[in-house]
């Protein structure tokens, strides 16, 4: 399924793509700024859905709206405007729009009127095996599996006037869906703006500001898809968070140890198995759309596609080198790595997962200059 979003302002039109994958997995968004942008892209292919703002930089979109309208009267076009009035509504009516939602949104509302748009439009998904689904997704946003509240984002929201970017960077520090969505969005506006990546979850909010970070997680929370649908995906989706939060912890000793900033190890570690969360989610779309598979499957579906879609989702979210390298070193340290960065990384995989007593870990923490008698370190630290 494809989508048009047209909209002037980069964190806007990013919070209406959270929602719209969110509702469709697999959802293929074009963003467009503008008229001109919008009419090139109708022009190189259909869409299922267009989501036009009124006021755009070079015209209206009520006029676009119009244009579109003369070729298809059967296409969903949602206009969103800060154009509240009785007049503007009934004047986009008349254009033959199908929703009209007003700045600044309620993501709730933005979400159940989205969603009413799209279970009439089915791209025939549920006859895909879970290769030929896992194929079709690649280069295309997939967003991962969490387990936020949506009672508490909301409590959050009723609140944000008293929280701060620490705050709630303590409380999503264990989140990886979240930490990776933020600093997506996040860094794709300020790589353009300033040149500088955004390195923590703590940047990342103050940059986008509490209210706007509080909508896109509310927009991931509502993303009722992500819940694993079957026992197989729960345990295998349940069994990579663990080994996350493991390694994120061994890393933090082991930082602490060499007295490094936990911070960035851990996040590194959150990070680690973004690949096969990816693989987990669109696999939970083929049950969500009538399909079957045992653990087996799964396992080879894992196997076959996970460092792909880890590797594709890196790249997507701008990471900066430094962290995508922590992040490999958790998989693999090529031979002769000196970068005590990743030896950390390596260090920390390999004693989550029970190797205390390998040579290469034996090996790795004389490197580190801690020997194989490692002092335990308090969890006093947490990730940022």
């Amino acid at each position: 399924m494809k989508s048009l979003i047209i909209e002037d302002d980069e964190l806007v039109g990013e919070l209406l793509e959270t929602v719209l994958v969110g509702l469709h997995p697999g959802m293929q968004v074009t963003l467009a700024p503008d008229v001109r942008g919008a009419r090139a892209a109708l022009q190189d292919s259909s869409f299922d859905l267009v989501v036009a703002d009124w006021n755009l930089p070079d015209g209206s979109g009520l006029q676009l709206v119009k244009t579109i309208r003369s070729k298809d009267q059967d296409l969903p076009i949602v206009m969103v405007s800060g154009r509240s009035d009785r007049d503007s509504v009934l004047q986009a009516a008349h254009y033959g729009i199908s929703a009209y939602i007003t700045k600044p949104f309620n993501v709730d509302v933005l979400h159940k009127r989205l969603s009413a748009l799209l279970k009439v439009r089915d791209d025939g998904v549920s006859s895909r095996t879970p290769v030929e689904m896992l194929a079709s997704y690649q280069g295309h946003i997939v967003q991962l599996p969490g387990a936020i509240d949506v009672t508490e984002v909301l409590d959050l929201i009723t609140r944000r006037d008293q929280l701060s970017p620490a705050q709630l960077a303590e409380r999503w520090r264990d989140q990886t869906g979240i930490l990776a969505r933020l600093l997506d969005v996040s860094n794709g506006a300020s790589l353009r703006r300033s040149g500088e990546p955004i390195q923590t979850l703590r940047d990342a909010i103050s940059f986008l500001g509490i209210p706007m970070a509080l909508n896109y997680v509310l927009a991931l929370s509502l993303d009722v898809s992500g819940a694993m649908q079957s026992p197989v995906l729960k345990m295998l989706a349940d069994r990579y968070r663990d080994m996350t939060l493991s390694i994120s912890k061994e890393a933090q000793r082991l930082a602490l140890s060499l007295k490094k900033s936990p911070f960035a190890f851990q996040k590194a570690a959150l990070l680690s198995r973004v690949g096969e969360l990816a693989v987990l989610r669109v696999l939970n779309e083929y049950v969500l759309q009538g399909g079957s598979l045992d653990e087996a499957e799964a396992e080879e579906c894992l196997r076959t596609w996970a460092q792909t879609f880890g590797n594709e989702l890196k790249v997507q979210w701008r990471l900066a080198l430094e962290l995508r390298e922590r992040i490999g070193a958790v998989h693999f340290l090529p031979n002769g790595s000196t970068q005590e960065d990743c030896l950390l990384m390596r260090t920390a995989a390999l004693l989550a997962d029970g190797k205390t007593e390998t040579d290469e870990c034996r090996r790795l923490m004389r490197r580190l200059g801690l020997g194989s008698n490692q002092q335990e370190v308090p969890d006093n630290a947490s990730a940022n």
